[in-house]
Order: C-alpha cells, then structure tokens, then sequence
C-alpha cells in the first residue's frame, strides 16, 4: 500500500508551490511535493508532529523521520516535545513587584517582558485552585472574572516601575471595557496572557492598557483595561 502525505491546513503550501528541497538520507517524508520514493508508512510508526521536529526550509515546513536504508523510525517521546516556558521573572521576582499573596495572586511565571510597555505571563490552571469547588463541582472551570483579575494583575507587572510611575502602594484596578470570553479556562490548562500598554496619562495618573489571554494559542478572554497609578 502506498504511503500517504500529510501536511497540517494551516501548514500547506499554496498550489503554486514548488519544492525547492527535497529530503535528503531520510526513509520516510511526509512533504506531498518531495517527489522522493518511499517505503510504505503505516500509522503505528509515525512520528508525532511537533515544532521541535520540523524543520523551515524557504518558508517550509517538512516532517520527517529515520535514516534512508535503516527501516527505521525514530521515535521522539512526548515528554520530550514541548519546550519549556522561558522564565524571565519567577515567582519570587513577581512577588517583589506584585502586593498579591495567596490565594490571590494569579501569575505564575513572566515569560516576556518590556517595563513600561508590555508583558506575557502564565498562570497554571489546577485542580488545587481554591476557587474550583464551588466553580464547579461538577465541571471545574476557571471564573472569567478571576481570568480577568490575573490580566490585571500582568498590567500591574508592567506599570509598577520607578520610572513609569506606579507604585505598590497606590496601584488599583479603574476599569474594563469591551471584555468577550471566548472559550472555557479549565483544570490543567496553562493561561498565557499578554497585556499592552496603549496609553499613559502620567498627569492623572490613568493608563490604559489592552489584553488577551491565550489556552494553546487560542483567545479565551481579551479587554481593555484603565488603570489608576499614583506615587503612593
């Protein structure tokens, strides 16, 4: 039987696509226009997709796996495909920015961060969160306004710097507008969320700020958000 390509939609090539590699010393490829001549692939030895796996050649993505002649196929443990979160702020450096302590504070981990201007962070969906519970017993699902609370929580990461103006002390939570929660947060999933700075009314002490909240590269909840800053 012969092996069938696949290639991910939103991954696929337009129709004018051509080839300009194809694999080299590789038994098997799952690229539709490598135009090479393979054994066949059956489904219990194929390699699970991953970003770590692939390879981007001329705006290309390719999978493929083992080594010409050898007949087999290296397989890549799952464990092993999903790179860490980078850590540029920890728990403890956001507890040195953040006034928030348990159970409140919402952020976990800063992964990226602009003083000033824009952060992302994650918070790590679990089963132990003290607010599952009761939201629900049944069906444990994160409150949206608690998904909302924890983009604040980023905007405050990003306004509470010496040389943006805000501090700890005199920090508060003015307003939200256009909020739209677009899917279920649930137990075991991991909130990435980013907050922008839009503007920055230094004189009355009001920023305003725009954010989205992300489960596996999808939009789960965004809104903008009016913060009140002070010098404490």
């Amino acid at each position: 039987m012969a092996s069938k390509s696949f290639v991910s939609p939103s991954l696929a090539p337009p129709p004018s696509f051509s080839a300009r590699r194809t694999c080299s010393s590789l038994s098997t490829c799952l690229l539709p226009s490598c135009g090479r001549n393979f054994s066949p692939l059956s489904l219990s030895n194929r390699v699970p997709y991953s970003w770590e796996s692939s390879k981007r050649r001329n705006g290309l993505i390719t999978l493929c796996s083992g080594t010409e002649g050898s007949g087999e196929v290296e397989e890549v443990p799952i464990e092993k495909q999903f790179p860490a979160f980078p850590t540029v702020l920890d728990i403890n450096q956001i507890r040195d920015i953040l006034p928030h302590r348990f159970p409140f504070l919402l952020v976990d981990r800063v992964i990226e961060y602009n003083p000033g201007v824009s952060a992302v962070a994650i918070k790590n969906v679990t089963i132990n969160d003290n607010f599952f519970p009761g939201h629900f017993p049944e069906r444990p699902i994160m409150p949206g306004v608690l998904m909302i609370e924890a983009l604040a929580q980023v905007g405050g990461i990003v306004m509470l710097q010496p040389e943006v103006g805000g501090s700890r002390e005199n920090f508060f939570f003015a307003g939200i507008d256009k909020v739209r929660f677009r899917k279920p947060v649930i137990a075991g999933d991991t909130l990435v969320m980013r907050m922008n700075l839009v503007k920055l009314q230094k004189r009355f002490g009001i920023a305003k700020m725009e954010g989205k909240a992300y489960v596996g590269g999808e939009v789960v909840c965004e809104g903008e958000f009016l913060m009140a800053t002070g010098s404490g």
